[in-house]
């Protein structure tokens, strides 16, 4: 089993900055593409960043220069710094990862998983 544990959101006041972080942990035997989505209330999930396990990155335009996601495979670990946040940042941020993993009972096999999600709030 694989987990995903993401940390960092709370309320912050427009132009502010905030780090999130999303650590995986279980029986993992690679991560590939790991990245962050975030749903705003009453819209679709959306896609933020991604992060290949050799670095290579892609945005959401819109997030361009604002946002920088980043890793640590030695942590099975992603990063993403939020800067010049505003009010239409608002919403769940989840962070995914499309990993390898063991078990007993199913030997290798290829695994999804999404995080609990954690609220970024920009407001004044």
């Amino acid at each position: 089993q694989v987990r995903l544990v993401e940390s960092g959101g709370g309320l912050v006041q427009p132009g502010g900055s905030l780090r999130l972080s999303c650590a995986a942990s279980g029986s993992i035997i690679r991560i590939n593409d790991m990245g962050w989505y975030r749903q705003a209330p009453g819209k679709e999930r959306e896609t933020v960043a991604s992060i290949t396990n050799g670095g290579i990155t892609n945005y959401a335009d819109s997030l361009m220069g604002r946002f920088t996601i980043s890793r640590d495979n030695a942590k099975n670990t992603i990063y993403l710094q939020m800067n010049y946040l505003k009010p239409e940042d608002t919403a769940v941020y989840y962070c995914n990862a499309d990993t390898w993993t063991f078990t007993k009972n199913e030997g290798v096999r290829s695994l999804q998983v999404w995080g609990q999600g954690t609220l970024v709030t920009v407001s004044s």
